[in-house]
């Protein structure tokens, strides 16, 4: 299933997203969406391994469930996890307490294949936030938006990946990226070209900003 970032919702003011670092600089945070995939995150995994790059992969109930492997190779890797909901549903209209257990079942699939994991980031399908930041602070989660998004989930092309890419970064920037819904070596192709172009103009990767 193909999927994609869409229009942002709205959030209220006393309910942050993280869409930054921590740091100042020419920093830049890379984040994953929709996996685990069974080819492409390890694909992914390996590439981000050959350039000591650590990034968030933020993981669907159910392809967490279906590729536990994965699960436990992304953490081998020293990768953040985050929680995307089970299904990539919209959430933005759900009450709390379904949107509550959606996270929570979510969790318990990541946990299912990494016991004890760490999960301190939730990013909303679609980018439709509702009240979804609200009950993922109650769990112990920050919601993580981004900066910059270049739509690979269509896909336009490796060469118009690292384009965008390269164009768009911004010092703290939160990039969204994405490991599963569809066909991502394209994806994968241009985090390996970015990398190093990004590292040879003094660019450094680290994670989002963990506190407000």
């Amino acid at each position: 299933m193909t999927t994609a970032a869409g229009p942002a919702g709205r959030l209220g003011r006393s309910t942050p997203v993280v869409e930054s670092t921590s740091l100042v600089g020419s920093y830049v945070s890379l984040t994953f969406d929709d996996g685990p995939h069974p080819v492409h995150t390890p694909h992914l995994l390996a590439v981000l391994r050959e350039h000591g790059v650590t990034a968030v992969f933020c993981l669907s109930g159910t392809q967490a469930l279906a590729h536990p492997h994965v699960v436990r190779a992304i953490a081998a890797d020293g990768h953040v996890l985050g929680n995307h909901g089970m299904d990539h549903d919209d959430m933005s209209g759900w009450p709390d307490a379904r949107i509550q257990d959606d996270l929570e079942r979510t969790t318990a699939a990541v946990r299912a294949a990494v016991p004890g994991a760490a999960v301190p980031y939730f990013r909303a399908p679609y980018g439709r936030w509702g009240r979804t930041p609200e009950v993922a602070a109650r769990l112990g989660m920050r919601a993580l938006g981004w900066r910059l998004d270049v739509a690979d989930w269509e896909p336009p092309g490796t060469d118009e990946l690292v384009r965008r890419l390269s164009s768009g970064v911004t010092p703290g920037a939160v990039v969204l990226l994405h490991d599963g819904g569809g066909d991502r070596g394209q994806t994968v192709e241009a985090v390996d070209r970015l990398i190093p172009r990004l590292a040879s103009r003094g660019w450094h990767f680290t994670t989002p900003a963990r506190r407000s």
